[in-house]
């Protein structure tokens, strides 16, 4: 089968320790996962978890500058555990649902918070706020087999090496295995899905010239930049 013009390249994340890379499907987000941040977005500890996504292209590796995003005057940092899918499945048990995870990495959910907060007041999709070019920062993929499940540990986040988010994996409303069962009741799970968990409280701005870095027990640190104007 041919194709009128060349399909886009295969979204991929890197994996510690191998050659071959994790091809990317899909990148759920879950919103709202730490009770502080939910406190400080306006709502309860533990409403039912909800989820938007980003798109496999949208991804941007450790250490790389982007531009600051057009559209926004109000690009947020959010540090995430990323949750790498390695079996598919559908109507996941909470038991069984670790033994679908291949690995995990440190994430920064890059957010134009002025557009999702415009279209929180509307009513509106979050996608363009979410879903922009190069707005999932995700590190290398360090598989189960390496480091185990990661449910408790420091993950914070500094700007420009100012702690501005600081939290334990402990925290979250929604633990992985439930984030998992939640979600694969609404969709089947295929190997190269990733999770991006929910941030801590602590979200804030990112400027031109500014350095973000995610630390996550367990796993190495991820950095992204925003270029100097």
């Amino acid at each position: 089968m041919g194709y009128v013009f060349d399909p886009a390249p295969q979204a991929s994340a890197p994996v510690a320790g191998e050659i071959m890379r994790l091809p990317v499907r899909r990148i759920f987000c879950v919103g709202r996962n730490y009770a502080e941040h939910a406190r400080e977005m306006g709502h309860d500890d533990r409403e039912p978890p909800f989820f938007f996504t980003k798109p496999a292209d949208a991804l941007v590796e450790d250490g790389t500058t982007i531009p600051y995003p057009s559209g926004t005057e109000n690009l947020h940092y959010e540090a995430e555990l990323v949750v790498a899918i390695g079996t598919g499945g559908r109507d996941i048990s909470e038991v069984d649902a670790l033994e679908h995870v291949y690995g995990y990495a440190c994430g920064n959910d890059l957010t134009r918070r002025d557009l999702q907060t415009a279209a929180k007041k509307a009513g509106r999709p979050w996608d363009m706020a979410k879903g922009f070019d190069r707005s999932a920062v995700v590190g290398p993929i360090h598989k189960v087999a390496d480091i185990g499940h990661l449910d408790q540990g420091l993950i914070q986040l500094t700007r420009n090496g100012e702690v501005k988010q600081r939290g334990d994996l402990a925290d979250m409303i929604w633990s992985v295995p439930e984030v998992i069962a939640c979600l694969s009741g609404l969709i089947e799970f295929a190997p190269g899905d990733l999770i991006m968990t929910g941030t801590p409280a602590g979200v804030g701005a990112l400027s031109p010239g500014d350095t973000a870095v995610v630390s996550i027990s367990g796993l190495p640190d991820l950095s992204v930049s925003i270029a100097d104007e």
